[in-house]
């Protein structure tokens, strides 16, 4: 991915999540045969699954309406964000290479009577119009309940973005 890489002297986006005491881990590695970050079209950048782990170990286990909370499935939802930017920092060289959240899919494991899925998909939302602004980080989105997630995490996190030309 060392084709999407370019030197970029100051990385005000880093300079905000700074402000916004959040510091980016190292980028999570892959948990099977996928490439985690993919360019196509002209500025397009797709990033597959992202979990809520923390140095390693996910942040939460479990099932919203469960064993998870929707305050603690938020959290994970910010900590999905939190490692999708990594990697994305990884390959682009620069946060500031983004333009445009285009969409989100939050996939949030869920019991059979949880309905909440969007109020979890906003712990990863909020973080990235904290960070980017309301015009470029608010992407479309879903917010899709499922059976089970690897690891029994409770949220995975894809994005579909812009670069700038």
């Amino acid at each position: 991915m060392n084709a999407l890489k370019t030197e970029i002297g100051e990385d005000r986006t880093l300079q905000r999540l700074q402000a916004l005491g959040i510091s980016l881990p190292e980028p999570p590695g892959r948990a099977g045969l996928y490439t985690q970050c993919r360019l196509f079209g002209e500025n397009m950048v797709y990033l597959s699954g992202c979990g809520p782990q923390i140095a390693g170990t996910p942040c939460a286990l479990g099932k919203l309406g469960g064993e998870v909370s929707i305050e603690e499935g938020q959290a994970a939802a910010r900590a999905c964000m939190i490692n999708a930017l990594a990697i994305l920092k990884k390959n682009l060289g620069s946060l500031d290479r983004i333009d445009k959240m285009v969409k989100m899919l939050a996939f949030v494991a869920s019991r059979n009577d949880f309905y909440q899925q969007p109020l979890v998909a906003d712990g990863a939302s909020r973080t990235l119009v904290d960070i980017f602004g309301e015009e470029a980080g608010c992407a479309a989105r879903s917010a899709i309940g499922v059976n089970v997630l690897p690891g029994n995490i409770p949220v995975e996190i894809e994005l579909l973005l812009t670069l700038k030309a």
